[in-house]
């Protein structure tokens, strides 16, 4: 008989508690036992500061559902060329909880509060190198200039382009 999961309000924060503590300032606590499941299901624990560089998912079944856990944050919509299309606000206590994105379609994310947790469903399995595609007009993850599209994203509207290098 498989074992009944459970998630506490303690485990999300020590969850969050971790992400703090971490450079890329998020941690995953994945409920799915083998990155092969054909369900990915995880919670995400993202702290303000943290960078998710704009990517989309190019595979008909490469849709994402997102769900505000705590705390919130922004789910920004890029079309190819850079231009913010859409920023999806998602609260746990307020407003839109939840945002399910279609396959190739560019997008990312913006923390906006701390202990911000989002819990994530997405078709498995999951492969590294067949996860994602990145944008080339998005700074790549930890280099100098993410600062700087960080800061961009945080304030961008739908309608501004990404700023050049």
């Amino acid at each position: 008989m498989t074992e009944l999961k459970t998630i506490s309000h303690t485990q999300l924060a020590k969850l969050s508690q971790s992400a703090r503590q971490l450079p890329r300032r998020r941690k995953n606590l994945n409920l799915h036992p083998v990155l092969e499941d054909p369900i990915q299901r995880l919670f995400n624990a993202l702290e303000p500061g943290t960078y998710a560089r704009p990517h989309w998912h190019a595979r008909p079944d490469g849709w994402e559902l997102m769900l505000a856990a705590a705390g919130a944050f922004d789910i920004l919509i890029f079309d190819e060329s850079g231009r913010l299309t859409d920023r999806i606000e998602l609260a746990s206590t307020y407003g839109n909880l939840l945002v399910e994105i279609p396959p190739y379609t560019w997008h990312s994310l913006v923390a906006r509060q701390p202990q911000t947790v989002m819990f994530e469903v997405k078709p498995g399995p999951y492969q590294a190198l067949d996860d994602k595609d990145f944008a080339v007009w998005a700074a790549p993850e930890g280099s100098l200039a993410a600062v700087d599209f960080l800061a961009w994203m945080e304030t961008a509207r739908p309608g501004d382009r990404v700023p050049s290098p």
